[in-house]
């Protein structure tokens, strides 16, 4: 704009600047000075509408009419990877040029034995180089949809996202969700009929709002040929078992068209119902040829029925996917290879001469085989017994992977054992270390992790899964675990095709079995290998006063070591003196009472001291026996005395070191104080453990070094003497751990877990008891956990055998309890596999995977998804059975339906029968005259009746005259047309030949009958154009009382058999019948016959209604009624094994589909999923909690239920998540952390109550207490205050080492709210959680792992 001049040379000049248009003053100089500068426009006014031009009005018709465009509603962004169910490139004429094939030159791998001489200078293998197909490089290489899969960010490489999809399973067919799913008018070609009758062309792509305005278009002329469908032969050798899906309906159909295909092809034209018939017999012949493995050398074009059919299952085991080797024959052995190594131990160096790794001992056979196997890149599983040097294994998988440049994982169950290998390898490999709350050297080849974190990486799509191409499972028989068994499958399930497994496991009775389901599952073949016996012998003895008794000696039990304790026993407890010295001798009933009542009182006692924690002993190692006398064995006092006659017992034979198992806590602690004057280490030792001890608590800050816990274990520990259980502090336990590995420390006091988690043999290992509590009973050992911990005896290279001591302090155990403990069978590996909530949402996540899939590779599903194909060969034989057709001589058959009645009315014939007919109210009701409905005599129909005589002495049953449907038998009658009688048949003559007597009577005769009977029974006859019968009934014939009587003349009937009376009968039974119905009405239960259960009152009335439907019907008094009725039944029966095999074989028929299905609608009612199974961010948030129970942590979030809480507050209530002890003493709360535990439990009440209404086994107040657990909630509180450790410790009578724990799982709980904040765009929420965290991360809680740092 030009320059505007103002007062007192003050000028300035105004613009419009932007597209809004807003106003701007600039000042200006008072005196312009010239500058070709200003020339150039320094505010440009934009119009306020471009000026229009031909051209552009052209443009703007053509973008608007003329040119197809996207639809911004279909191609919005929320709906950028929608799929389109079309893809018209497929259908253009005009095929688009694929690329040009590549290849590449890459080396060629062979077996070491048969590589040829080095012949270069440096004596180097040189591979030779071949040629190859990328495609063929790409096989199996293919990511978990159908989209390309991109690398994430650098932050996700390892731990993954929860925007990634899952790699696909290994093993894992591509699911339908992947194909393309085109629109049935594309498909059947309607569209293009459509079009040739003239109408509209289908101008619009999907996803596009307008299309190509083509014109009028014209229908153009046409004519049909018509051919018959023909079908390219395939050899059979082509047809991949692939092909045969589990939708068995159109692998029949397919199947039998391609059977009728080739039937027609060879000239055969069906031509009526006999060769139709014939088609089906030598069908039948040809099923029967193939059940007896005969060839047929007539047909030579077997169609994919006749292959499966001739599929034996004693030939072949067939695969769960069909089953097909690299050279696409069928497998012929089982997935679990074993047994065919001979020679790999001879010629190991022969066969792998350039080993990865060498170790400084010469290997034993099991792990020479592995290595082989692991060399020619097959998956192994090692089942050895303890300390046989499985390691040996896994730092041989380690190498390979360093060799080949990609990564390895190990997993372990424990996170003890992880850290542990972490300073294992660390001078080894390339190593790092990935659990909870620790991530050290993430990008390293080789990474140790626990199994949940391997499971999160592969349900987020962590790239680093690329890399991988062994999983080393240490512990496999972990997977026996009720809470967390269920994550080894899941990763087993999991984990992508590429990458290879190394299991090692305790021997298990089922390895093959369990190999046999990973090999299954994952397609690929497994391994196995072991060892059949201890490199160190075990020995096993009693201790019982004073002495060691031997009773078992490689693997045999010793009968006379046994006798010898039970003789001591008897010699201890036979003889004592009472009053006057006389001889009492206690009976064994008497000694058990005492030994019970005493171990009641001191577990009382114990549970007083520690909670719920303690264990009861067995019956072989009780608590003792407490008499009067300085001898007392099993009192209190003596338990000092006890254990020191056993330490010097076992320190006079050199059997020390020496691990004691007590399954309690507070056993292992007590034990270790009473042996207050036991020094058991030199001079040199204590100052060792001394160095050591002072070294590792230096960490610690003041305060912390001198918590009682850390002096009390100090004192043991110098003494020679350690504690090892859940109940220590970290740190503590890992110095016990370290100094006992040293040989420093010579008797440990250990839980359970020191034998899983520890690996630290010793020279004898003794237990406390045999009798342990597995937090919901207490129960005997099983032999599997006897001998995971006896398996601790006996270190290799140092011992010549192991020594097992079971200590004895009452009575000596049976024979066949000892028996089954130390040489049972050890516990089978069974699947603990449920379904989960955050498994389903992760796998709802991702179309390309279904829980279906998951829940039928389960090893639950094993032995039924194993059968599959077998019930498939046994289908389709039932389908390809020819079928028998009804024949109804009255029309349209309705032989089924009557038959569906006639079975509903069988299942209430025997209740009815006994709740009624045979009740004395029913027996007043049977008089004669009463109508009555009874059984045919072929019980498959029922008949009308009328009762003629009552039972009386001659005859025991109701004479009761029935209609019967039967046409009568053709009789030839006299010439003079008089009536023709007979014992069992009785026509009825002409009314015009008839006498007197028969064509007048009276209803009821005038003399008295004398009960004669003067016809034989069964009496059959015909009046009024009815067939008859008078017969005998008995009681549970009845089915139906009527609710009418008719008169009838029992002595013309019975004594005279006067056919007018017949008549007469027989036409009063007919006009019941001639109101429509086939039957008068019952007689009304509960008026007439008393009935008080209502279930028998509705029982009768669907009777009485079934027997009306059954008589209105047409087959009702059919003469073809029995031959249908069975045929009827061998069809219905036929088809229920076919459905019963068709459900077998589909998804409804796996285990956990009701609990599936209900966890379903319980994710729809709380809105983590909507109604078509779409996560919602509800269900997004619920992904993330790893630590808690996902719906009560989910719904806390989402009902802002941390909002009015401080970070100190918050922190505190989430410990519920974590703490997992259940009896501890109450909190003192301060009241709005009472009223944040009370809304809290609410929800978890809410969502139990929520989980019951749809059938889930869920109690609403288990339910909350398993889960919420707010024991530590005060000492959580005054932690994240700044509370010193020793003083917290006070407010709880919790452990300090389950105070430690709780406080790191509550770490990884916060991450876990703070990525679920940040998922809902909480912020504040974030920020409380990152402050929380901060404020609990400090001091001994978070004590860096001595196995990380060093010493």
């Amino acid at each position: 704009m030009d320059r505007v001049p103002a007062a007192n040379d003050l000028s300035f000049r105004v613009g419009f600047t932007g597209h809004s248009g807003h106003l701007q003053i600039e000042p200006l100089p008072p005196v312009e000075q010239p500058n070709p500068l200003h020339s150039l426009p320094d505010f440009i006014l934009p119009p306020a509408f471009p000026k229009e031009t031909p051209e552009t009005i052209k443009e703007y018709i053509k973008e608007k009419y003329l040119l197809p465009r996207l639809d911004e509603d279909a191609f919005s962004p929320q709906k950028a990877g929608r799929q389109w169910e079309f893809d018209w490139f497929d259908r253009a004429e005009i095929q688009l040029e694929p690329s040009i094939p590549r290849s590449v030159v890459v080396p060629s791998w062979q077996m070491p034995f048969k590589r040829k001489e080095h012949q270069s200078e440096l004596h180097r293998w040189e591979p030779e180089s071949v040629e190859v197909d990328v495609s063929e490089l790409t096989v199996g290489a293919e990511d978990s949809g159908a989209l390309p899969r991109i690398v994430g960010p650098a932050k996700d490489f390892v731990r993954g996202s929860i925007n990634n999809r899952p790699f696909h399973p290994g093993g894992l067919d591509k699911t339908d969700s992947l194909e393309k799913i085109l629109p049935d008018g594309a498909c059947n070609g309607e569209w293009a009929l459509e079009l040739l009758h003239g109408g509209p062309a289908q101008v619009i792509p999907p996803g596009f709002r307008d299309g190509l305005d083509l014109g009028q278009l014209e229908a153009h002329s046409y004519t049909w040929n018509v051919y018959e469908k023909t079908i390219l032969n395939k050899s059979t050798s082509d047809v991949n078992l692939n092909e045969i899906s589990v939708q068995f309906d159109d692998l029949f159909n397919k199947a039998w068209e391609d059977d009728v295909m080739n039937f027609m092809e060879d000239g055969h034209v069906p031509e009526s119902e006999p060769q139709m018939e014939s088609a089906h017999e030598s069908l039948q012949i040809k099923t029967k040829e193939e059940e007896l493995n005969a060839v047929d050398d007539v047909i030579k074009k077997e169609s994919i029925l006749d292959e499966i059919l001739s599929l034996g299952s004693a030939d072949s085991k067939p695969r769960l996917d069909g089953d097909t080797n690299s050279s696409g024959e069928q497998q012929k052995e089982g997935w679990a290879l074993s047994g065919d190594s001979e020679g790999i131990a001879e010629r190991f160096h022969e066969l792998v001469p350039d080993m990865a790794l060498n170790f400084p001992f010469e290997l034993d056979p099991f792990q020479k085989e592995a290595i082989f196997y692991l060399e020619r890149g097959d998956s192994v599983f090692v089942a050895a017994h303890t300390s046989a040097g499985k390691t040996v294994v896994a730092e041989y998988a380690f190498a390979l992977a360093s060799k080949h440049c990609t990564r390895a994982v190990y997993t372990a169950p424990i996170k003890t054992i992880s850290n542990q290998k972490y300073r294992d390898f660390c001078g080894k490999f390339d190593v790092g270390l990935l659990t909870g709350d620790v991530s050290l050297r993430p990008e390293a080849s080789c990474l140790i992790m626990t199994t949940e974190i391997l499971r999160s990486m592969l349900y987020r799509g962590a790239d680093i899964i690329r890399d991988i191409e062994w999983v080393i499972f240490d512990e496999v028989h972990y997977v026996n675990d009720v809470e967390r068994g269920v994550v080894w499958e899941e990763v087993i399930i999991m984990l992508p095709r590429h990458i290879n497994f190394v299991l090692l496991s305790a021997t298990v009775p089922n390895t093959i079995e369990f190999a046999d389901w990973i090999g299954r599952t994952k397609q690929k073949q497994i391994r196995v290998t072991g060892t059949t016996k201890r490199p160190v012998p075990l020995e096993h003895c009693l201790f019982y006063s004073g002495e060691l008794y031997k009773i078992c000696e490689n693997e045999k039990i010793i009968p006379q070591g046994l006798k010898a304790a039970k003789d001591a026993h008897k010699k201890k407890n036979s003889v004592s003196v009472i009053g006057t010295g006389s001889y009492s001798g206690s009976t064994a009933a008497n000694e058990r009472a005492r030994n019970q009542r005493r171990e009641n009182s001191l577990h009382a006692k114990q549970n007083k001291h520690s909670g719920s924690q303690q264990m009861v002993d067995s019956s072989g190692a009780n608590r003792g026996t407490q008499t009067s006398g300085s001898n007392n064995w099993g009192s209190r006092r003596s338990e000092a005395a006890i254990w020191l006659s056993l330490i010097n017992k076992l320190s006079k034979r050199s059997l020390l070191p020496v691990v004691i198992f007590c399954f309690s806590k507070n056993r292992c602690d007590k034990s270790a104080d009473n042996l207050t004057g036991t020094d058991l280490t030199t001079s040199s030792e204590k100052s060792e453990i001394r160095v050591f001890c002072d070294k590792a608590f230096s960490r610690l800050k003041g305060s912390d070094r001198n918590l009682p816990q850390v002096v009390r274990v100090q004192g043991l520990l110098r003494r020679g003497i350690g504690v090892h259980h859940a109940g220590l502090l970290p740190i503590v336990k890992e110095v016990v751990e370290m100094l006992f590995c040293r040989g420093v420390v010579k008797i440990l006091f250990s839980t359970e877990t020191f034998a899983m988690g520890v690996n630290a043999p010793a020279r004898t290992v003794v237990f406390d008891s045999l009798r342990k509590f597995d937090g919901k009973e207490f129960r005997g050992l099983l032999p599997g956990e006897y001998t995971q911990m006896a398996g601790r005896a006996g270190r290799r290279g140092l011992d010549k055998i192991g020594t097992v001591v079971v200590l004895c302090r009452d009575e000596i155990p049976e024979e066949k309890d000892l028996k089954h403990v130390i040489v049972g069978s050890a516990t089978r590996l069974e699947s603990q596999f449920r379904l989960t909530y955050i498994m389903i949402l992760h796998l709802l996540r991702v179309e390309e995977l279904k829980v279906e899939d998951m829940l039928k590779r389960s090893f639950a599903e094993f032995h039924a998804q194993k059968k599959l194909p077998e019930k498939q060969q046994l289908l389709m034989r039932k389908l390809a059975q020819p079928t028998k057709i009804i024949e109804c001589i009255k029309g349209d058959p309705e032989i089924e339906d009557y038959y569906e009645m006639y079975s509903e009315a069988e299942r209430y014939s025997n209740k009815i029968t006994e709740a009624i007919m045979l009740s004395p109210i029913s027996q007043q009701h049977l008089t004669p005259g009463r109508v009555v409905v009874v059984k045919a005599q072929l019980a498959q129909d029922h008949l009308l009746g009328v009762i003629v005589k009552s039972p009386s002495a001659n005859y025991k049953q109701y004479i009761v005259l029935v209609l019967t449907p039967e046409s009568p038998s053709i009789l030839k009658t006299s010439s003079d047309g008089r009536e023709k009688t007979g014992a069992d048949f009785q026509v009825l003559v002409p009314k015009s030949k008839r006498g007197l007597e028969d064509d007048y009577y009276s209803s009821v005769t005038s003399r008295r009958g004398s009960g004669i009977v003067n016809i034989k029974l069964p009496h059959r006859g015909s009046a009024a154009g009815v067939n008859y019968e008078v017969r005998g009934v008995e009681n549970n014939e009845f089915l139906s009382i009527c609710n009418c009587k008719i008169r009838i003349d029992q002595v013309r009937l019975l004594e005279d058999v006067s056919a007018g009376a017949y008549s007469n009968t027989v036409q009063q039974l007919l006009t019941l019948k001639s109101d429509g119905n086939r039957y008068p009405p019952a007689l009304d239960p509960i008026k007439d016959l008393k009935l008080r259960d209502i279930k028998v009152v509705e029982d009768y009335y669907k009777w009485t209604n079934l027997l009306q439907k059954m008589a209105q019907s047409k087959c009702h008094g059919c003469v073809k009624l029995e031959e249908n009725i069975m045929l009827a039944r061998e069809l219905k029966r036929h088809r229920e094994e076919v459905n019963a095999l068709q459900f077998q074989m589909s998804d409804e028929a796996l285990q956990q589909m009701p609990d599936f299905q209900g966890r379903i609608d319980v994710l729809k009612a709380i809105g983590c999923i909507d109604s078509d199974l779409v996560v919602q961010v509800k269900g997004r948030v619920a992904c993330e909690m790893n630590s808690g129970e996902e719906l009560i942590c989910t719904e806390c979030l989402f009902e802002n239920q941390l909002n009015d809480l401080e970070p100190e507050e918050a922190v505190a209530i989430m410990s519920a998540f974590v703490f997992q002890q259940k009896n501890t003493s109450e909190p003192s709360l301060t009241p709005k952390l009472s009223q944040a535990k009370t809304r809290l439990y609410d929800t978890a009440i809410r969502l139990g109550e929520l989980q019951a209404k749809f059938k889930l086994q869920v109690d609403p107040q288990e339910y909350a207490q398993e889960n919420l657990k707010f024991g530590l909630v005060e000492v959580v509180y005054e932690w994240a205050k700044g509370t010193p450790f020793a003083d917290i410790c006070e407010l709880t009578d919790v452990p300090e080492g389950m105070i430690v724990r709780t406080i790191v799982r509550l770490d990884e709980t916060c991450r876990e709210f703070r990525n679920a904040a940040a998922i809902m765009g909480n912020s504040a929420l974030h920020k409380k959680m990152e402050t929380a965290s901060n404020a609990i991360k400090r001091d001994i809680v978070f004590a860096a792992s001595l196995y990380i740092t060093g010493v």
